[in-house]
């Protein structure tokens, strides 16, 4: 399998400023993986349950915490949905979505 792609994983963590006021500091890794476009199966039934899947990342399990959001090739995409496979690999379902393309969690 070939882990060539590099993607960022993001997720935001609430902190107490200053002055008592909580905000979202965005924290982000990056990780290796295979990148792939989603199954015409996976597209068309995403797209009856009001979803608009567009890429799958297959990953080592043990790099993913649940981030919901990914960022590749400087577009941010929110992941919908996860699969763990039996060789400790874990494909992330993702889709493009308002909100997730920089509106809501800035880039580091």
């Amino acid at each position: 399998m070939d882990r060539s792609s590099v993607i960022k994983l993001i997720s935001t963590n609430r902190i107490q400023d200053e002055y008592g006021r909580w905000i979202q500091e965005p924290s982000q890794k990056e990780v290796f993986c295979q990148v792939e476009s989603v199954t015409q199966r996976e597209f068309f039934e995403g797209g009856r349950n009001g979803l608009n899947p567009e890429l799958k990342f297959t990953m080592f399990s043990y790099d993913y915490e649940n981030e919901p959001i990914v960022e590749y090739n400087g577009q941010q995409y929110s992941v919908y949905r996860t699969y763990i496979k039996r060789n400790d690999d874990i494909e992330l379902y993702v889709e493009r979505k308002g909100g997730t393309n920089k509106a809501i969690i800035p880039s580091i």
